[in-house]
């Protein structure tokens, strides 16, 4: 079978390895398509970090190819392939809970960038007919910005602010109108919010001098409601949702920047403001395929590009340097 590994920064590496072996217990995927987006290029490129030699590709969909673990998915069934994965704990073990309670495929543990992969029943769900491929490719990212919603806890009406126009952003922005709630999507990049108009987002701001008084010019002066902070979105200071948002709001903090997320406080602490970190959308796979199903979002007009796995090389080299980086092109590896 086709193995693509990371043995160092900007070098990919195919081989040609033996099907796994089978694993009492799990059941063999054919993986058909990869979603690559900023993490993975950071990870080919090396500045994001990693222990090599690493199988890349985070998010996976692919067709169960034989039957396995009884009759819990026949042959042929389409899957999309959970990105995280509990770190199991004996509970009997020193615990220090600032590290990691999950591994992430294509960055902790090897990803799906190969032909097969054995995997548990619990790390993979099966997909329905309505959502393709390339939709289904997006769902961890539906389970993220669900996962950043529940802790807005935002009622009816009321504007959130939401500093990122990145594809999680957006995704936020859909989902709070889907909720009835009135979103402000704010960014460094004008063409990163025009794109975002067209993806239904009728409130944009650009992170600039300005935006202060734009969002109270929005709000009828009252500020706020609420925040998020989309820190993949590159560029917007990690303050700002701070500063957008009235006094005893939610903020909450999405991400985690392989440098880190060095923020200053001192706003938050004077405005009584009240602070929730969403790492991932884990537990959240479920509800974002009934959220896309039912379209609640739309990625529509997003355009596909998709690429067969033989360019991957080509595809991480040229993408940190093209035009469409982080806005209106998602970026598919096809391996069949």
């Amino acid at each position: 079978m086709n193995v693509w590994k990371l043995t160092g920064p900007k070098t990919l590496v195919h081989t040609e390895e033996p099907l796994p072996e089978h694993e009492e217990g799990k059941i063999r995927i054919r993986v058909t398509k990869v979603l690559v987006n900023s993490l993975d290029v950071n990870l080919f490129d090396g500045t994001a970090p990693c222990k090599y030699p690493l199988i890349p590709g985070r998010y996976a969909v692919g067709v169960v190819s034989e039957d396995g673990a009884g009759a819990y998915l026949p042959r042929g069934t389409r899957v999309l392939l959970h990105t995280f994965r509990p770190i199991d704990l004996t509970g009997t073990e020193k615990r220090d809970f600032a590290a990691p309670e999950y591994e992430i495929c294509g960055r902790t543990r090897d990803g799906f960038l190969t032909d097969f992969v054995n995997v548990s029943p619990r790390d993979i769900t099966a997909l329905p007919p309505s959502v393709s491929d390339e939709r289904a490719l997006l769902l961890h990212h539906v389970a993220i910005a669900k996962a950043v919603c529940d802790n807005l806890e935002s009622k009816k009406g009321q504007h959130i602010v939401v500093v990122g126009a990145n594809l999680v952003g957006i995704l936020v922005c859909q989902l709070l109108i889907y909720q009835q709630a009135a979103p402000i999507l704010v960014d460094t990049v004008r063409h990163h919010l025009d794109f975002a108009k067209k993806c239904g987002i009728y409130y944009t701001v650009l992170a600039d001098d300005r935006a202060l008084d734009n969002v109270a010019s929005i709000t009828g002066g009252r500020l706020a409601d609420g925040a998020v902070y989309i820190s993949s979105a590159i560029g917007n200071e990690p303050e700002l949702p701070f500063r957008l948002t009235a006094r005893n709001t939610n903020v909450v903090l999405y991400g985690q920047p392989a440098g880190g997320l060095k923020v200053s406080l001192d706003v938050a602490v004077k405005k009584h403001l009240s602070i929730f970190c969403v790492e991932n959308g884990y537990g959240y796979l479920e509800t974002a395929i009934n959220l896309m199903a039912n379209k609640a979002v739309d990625i529509s007009p997003y355009t596909a590009n998709v690429v067969k796995a033989a360019r991957a090389t080509a595809l991480f080299t040229d993408y940190p340097s093209r035009a469409d980086r982080g806005s209106d092109i998602v970026n598919f590896l096809d391996l069949l």
